[in-house]
């Protein structure tokens, strides 16, 4: 399925670039794989897999609950009224071989004054998008050396007299080699599914017509495409016997088919199983040029993780909890801080 469908990923080009709807479906609302930009395509493991690469939710051992809360360039009280993210995530193996994994992505914006072209000061009171979006995945282990996953999600945009809603699938695999399986490789799809369009009481005006009557009219709101995209990653483990250490180098292409295509390089490191520290670069076409530049990520990213054991190391069910943070650089806005806490038993 995959591979029938990276047809259409690639059939953007520059005449729809920014025609897509939806395109809080690009954000990735978690700390952990923010830290060294999205990079981790063919390692991710756990909750963070809903945006990297779903075949990742099959490594929960056993019940994992995640919450990550991601201050976009600034939040709400940033420089340009800028958004804040609010992510859940539950994963539970159901068997030896299969994860259920469910998240909720809730982004909202404050209180927006509202103006209109008959009274243009913000003196009409105030309206509070929200934008949300609900995901039940299935993650499959068929062998050692290869995973699977399957999300679908169902997209919700609304304000007080607008809404639209669309669905959309994911899907993904991972296959893992060598002595260590420190070899690794990724490729998902996402964000396929139909167009949606708005409507509502918000659509429709009134007006009068020759004959001095008044009527009422509604605008048709054209149809917008979900924002497909094609990810394919490649990660190496190098292993350091002396306090468990570990370097893993990952990088990532993303094929959007309404927006420029994204390059990401990472590394991690980590100690001890208790420590990880990642940085990582997102490039894009003309990210250099102030005139053509699309995006509001300069591209430098970093975090770091803290995973901190709640029982016993021969305890047969391991309880554990990680702390994890992350910053993404942005242009002419106040950076992205991303912190979140997950669970696991």
């Amino acid at each position: 399925m995959l591979l029938l469908s990276t047809e259409a990923v690639w059939a953007g080009n520059d005449k729809r670039r920014g025609t897509a709807g939806a395109t809080e479906l690009l954000i990735n609302p978690w700390a952990r794989s923010n830290g060294w930009g999205s990079a981790n395509v063919a390692n991710v493991r756990g909750l963070d897999a809903f945006y990297s690469n779903i075949a990742g939710l099959s490594y929960v051992s056993n019940v994992e609950f995640s919450y990550t809360n991601t201050m976009l360039n600034g939040g709400k009280s940033g420089l340009n009224s800028g958004a804040t993210i609010n992510a859940f995530g539950l994963g539970v193996r159901l068997f030896d071989r299969g994860v259920m994994g469910l998240s909720i992505m809730s982004m909202g914006f404050g209180d927006i004054p509202v103006t209109t072209y008959e009274s243009p000061e913000p003196i009409n009171g105030t309206f509070s998008p929200t934008l949300m979006n609900i995901n039940v995945a299935y993650a499959h282990t068929f062998t050692a050396s290869i995973k699977g996953g399957v999300n679908v999600k169902v997209v919700s945009e609304s304000t007080d007299n607008i809404s639209g809603s669309a669905f959309a699938v994911d899907a993904g695999i991972q296959y893992v080699t060598g002595e260590n399986d420190e070899l690794k490789f990724g490729i998902s799809l996402k964000n396929w599914g139909p167009s949606f369009s708005f409507g509502g009481s918000g659509m429709s005006f009134t007006f009068i017509n020759d004959a001095d009557n008044t009527m009422t009219g509604e605008f048709r709101a054209a149809e917008m495409e979900l924002p497909t995209c094609l990810n394919i990653g490649l990660s190496y483990d190098f292993l350091i016997e002396a306090l468990s250490q570990h370097v893993t180098i990952a990088a990532a292409f993303t094929s959007n088919a309404f927006l420029k295509d994204n390059f990401a390089v990472g590394l991690e490191y980590g100690m001890l199983n208790i420590l990880n520290l990642r940085c990582g670069y997102v490039y894009q076409t003309d990210i250099f040029d102030p005139e053509k530049r699309t995006t509001s990520n300069s591209g430098l990213c970093a975090g770091a993780s803290v995973d901190i054991p709640l029982s016993k190391a021969e305890s047969e069910n391991k309880t554990s909890l990680s702390i994890d943070y992350s910053f993404r650089a942005s242009t002419n806005l106040r950076g992205t801080h991303a912190i979140g806490a997950t669970f696991r038993f």
